[in-house]
């Protein structure tokens, strides 16, 4: 909603909050997207959705206990489930600033897919934070227009 304000707050002070300083030096990824979020326009803030939820657990607690990492969905019940138009996974973190910075800095994913689906234009998702086999925890956020 206010992406001018989290650039200058959130996302200015997060290399150092998170103890990951060579962040402020990263010409592309992190530089990227402080001048992504500063020249912004709002954007409408999202609703939760209750079919992207049921698709976004499934996925998370499936993927979580077989230590699978990607947006295949490896059941028939899962993919049955399956509700989205943009979908991130995230590995690795429970706190949901870090979740939303990792996507959104997207270092190391020249495309920037994970940035382009959370500052899309979608309207509505649903999340789930699951632990995970081989990265404790995963995320699955599932976007719908």
């Amino acid at each position: 909603a206010y992406p001018t304000l989290f650039a200058k707050t959130v996302v200015a002070q997060y290399p150092a909050l998170s103890g990951k300083e060579e962040l402020a030096k990263d010409q592309y990824y992190y530089q990227s997207l402080l001048s992504t979020l500063l020249a912004m326009n709002p954007l409408p803030l999202i609703t939760d959705n209750e079919k992207c939820y049921q698709s976004a657990v499934c996925h998370a607690m499936l993927s979580g206990k077989t230590g699978y990492v990607g947006h295949k969905r490896n059941s028939a019940d899962c993919e049955n489930k399956k509700y989205f138009f943009g979908e991130c996974c995230d590995y690795g973190n429970d706190d949901p600033v870090e979740i939303v910075l990792s996507l959104l800095i997207d270092e190391n994913v020249p495309s920037l897919g994970h940035r382009k689906i959370l500052l899309g234009k979608y309207t509505s998702a649903g999340v789930s934070i699951q632990p995970h086999k081989t990265y404790r925890y995963n995320t699955v956020l599932d976007f719908f227009y």
